[in-house]
């Protein structure tokens, strides 16, 4: 299994790890400390050697802050992990506190006095990030100190994980669709035009794009951790582990960018600062640990985005095909598990655990899984109202009757990653039920099916989706979708659709769909699919260039739960032909047995 269901939070040792936490910062005279969920790469997912919030806390979501003060700590989470942080950690020692309505910031200023320490690990955040806590800190007399050697690991000990060392292997040219040489000439001619002399490249994912490798150094996701030096004129220099770089990668690397070790990393950006050259960081990415190495040096790094994150997401006609015939292949594995769910649910004889193992078991039978997307959520009654719930064998549930069970799952493939989820009626769905899931399915339709001028953005959509729920007085504490990579990362930027996406959408980038509404208590419902961004058909009487959304994913929506009545025309209209195409599609690839019920689940509502 690439899933386990062990229970990962330990918040019974919270207590004694944040003493040992105190008494290091007792002698390092800090009065706070912040523990970001974060590495050097700033990786969503990170390696056992480097979740040390974890560690800390009991949290083990894929985004949060501690603060550890002698007074009193606090977790910082988004409205995705309330409900599951509560649950995680010991509320006698840290307060849970949403952001952005709470901000850490704020906290600090109002639990210290001035002249206070707050210290940091500059690896584990970003220049963005220190920059806005500096400045707030110090208009309330705080002092921001980083530390060279960050207290946890000393806590820590022996018993920290070592760091990992997966071989690196090559992601062909007929899913890339463009060599290293060509990505390369385009991050060169970046630079050129910026006036920038290098770019370090910190993302592990945008360092695998370019030169066509993936990795295993974090679960669920291709990559490895490495750096690269990208200058605006000659070779690239990669810094990784030599362990990782074996024969043939070592050969295939050769044309295009000399290897190096890591401990190396600091030496050549040192001899760029004594060059006074202009060294590109991306400030929301680059660890702040990269602007002080060059300020060491002599010169002050200049800012910009990493050149390999939009062409990375703009994917290749190659990618596109890929993340088309992925999401096939994935289509029929979930129409063969919803057929085996709907003859089992009932039983009492299913839990969350072996629903999520049996879905891995039909992708595994693809024959061409390289691994799931994310640890399934597999979410039945109550457990759904958790948006990234976890399954593990001491929490499941069993599908009870008469309730709701949410299933948020993915597959990575050579071709392409998938994301979907789906909520399935166990039983009968109550009135209420019914009408929420409507509410959900016309806020997923309304993404689906919208036409927008060339240069929208993420955020002028958003409010697409959130419109029927608002109207009933209800929403989702979540953004409405992320940006999705090719065989990299499930949550790829600088696309999304949110409050807070300010990239524009561009045809060849790959997102989510994924409004819910939850029911503290009760159940949740999400609808996801993944949707590819396309040129719009033109209008006569059209004045302007207008885009839209390929559906990608190929799965029916659970027709028990849909009111024809709460649909307008189009939007059945819309459904009806959703489900007509992933009947058209997946039919001929499914076995004979599981067609009856992938005809009843697509047959036209209404």
């Amino acid at each position: 299994m690439y899933q386990v269901f062990d229970e990962a939070s330990a918040p019974a040792a919270s207590g004694d790890r944040v003493k040992a936490l105190l008494r290091e910062m007792k002698r390092l005279r800090l009065k706070g400390f912040l523990v970001p969920h974060s590495d050097q790469h700033q990786n969503e997912f990170l390696p056992p050697s480097e979740e040390r919030l974890a560690w800390l806390t009991g949290f083990t979501g894929s985004a949060g802050v501690a603060i550890v003060t002698d007074s009193g700590s606090a977790l910082f989470v988004d409205g995705r992990y309330i409900l599951q942080a509560a649950k995680q950690i010991d509320t006698d020692i840290f307060e849970v506190l949403q952001v952005p309505k709470a901000k850490p910031s704020a906290w600090l200023t109002e639990t210290l006095v001035r002249g206070n320490a707050v210290g940091y690990d500059p690896e584990l955040h970003t220049i963005t990030e220190i920059g806005r806590l500096t400045k707030t800190l110090q208009a309330a007399g705080v002092r921001l100190r980083p530390v060279p050697k960050n207290p946890i690991d000393q806590v820590w000990g022996n018993d920290r994980p070592a760091p990992p060392r997966a071989e690196i292997f090559a992601q062909p040219l007929e899913f890339a669709g463009k060599g290293p040489g060509e990505k390369l000439m385009q991050v060169q001619m970046d630079l050129v035009e910026a006036g920038h002399d290098a770019v370090l490249l910190t993302a592990p994912d945008s360092i695998c794009w370019l030169f066509n490798y993936r990795g295993g150094d974090i679960k669920h996701t291709p990559v490895a951790l490495a750096y690269a030096i990208v200058p605006a004129k000659g070779r690239p220099t990669l810094f990784i582990d030599p362990e990782k770089v074996r024969e043939p990668m070592r050969d295939a690397l050769k044309p295009f960018t000399d290897v190096a070790t890591p401990e190396e990393l600091d030496e050549a950006l040192k001899g760029l600062a004594e060059t006074n050259a202009k060294v590109r960081l991306d400030p929301g990415a680059a660890s702040m640990r990269f602007a002080s190495v060059l300020e060491a040096g002599g010169t002050k790094h200049v800012t910009g985005d990493d050149p390999c994150t939009l062409p990375k997401a703009i994917k290749t006609a190659a990618e596109q095909e890929g993340a088309r015939a992925a999401h096939l292949r994935d289509g029929v594995a979930i129409a063969r598990f919803l057929a085996w769910l709907d003859e089992v649910a009932e039983t009492g004889r299913v839990d969350e655990v072996s629903a999520a193992m049996r879905l891995e078991d039909f992708r595994r039978e693809t024959g061409q899984l390289k691994d799931i997307s994310f640890d399934t959520i597999a979410a039945s009654g109550p457990h759904g109202a958790v948006v990234h719930y976890r399954p593990t064998n001491d929490s499941k549930r069993v599908l009870d009757k008469n309730t709701l069970f949410l299933i948020d799952s993915g597959g990575q493939y050579a071709d392409g990653t998938t994301d979907i989820t789906r909520t399935i009626a166990v039983g009968k769905p109550t009135a209420e039920m019914k009408r929420h899931y409507g509410l959900v399915l016309k806020s997923h339709i309304a993404i689906a099916a919208a036409r927008f001028p060339v240069g929208s953005r993420g955020q002028d959509l958003d409010p697409f989706a959130r419109r029927p729920l608002w109207a009933a007085g209800l929403d989702f504490d979540h953004g409405t979708g992320h940006g999705v990579g090719s065989y990299l990362s499930v949550h790829e930027g600088p696309q999304r659709i949110s409050r807070l996406g300010t990239e524009e959408l561009e045809p060849g980038m790959i997102l989510s769909n994924e409004p819910g509404f939850y029911r503290e208590d009760q159940y949740g419902i999400r609808l996801e699919n993944l949707i590819l961004v396309t040129p719009a058909e033109e209008i006569e009487g059209g004045e302007r260039k207008m885009l839209g959304f390929e559906t990608l994913t190929l799965v029916p929506f659970d027709r028990r739960l849909i009111d024809p009545k709460q649909l307008m025309t189009w939007e059945l209209a819309w459904l009806n032909d959703y489900h007509a195409r992933v009947c058209e599609k997946v039919e001929p690839l499914i076995a004979s047995e599981d067609r009856p019920w992938l005809r009843h689940a697509t047959a036209p509502i209404g």
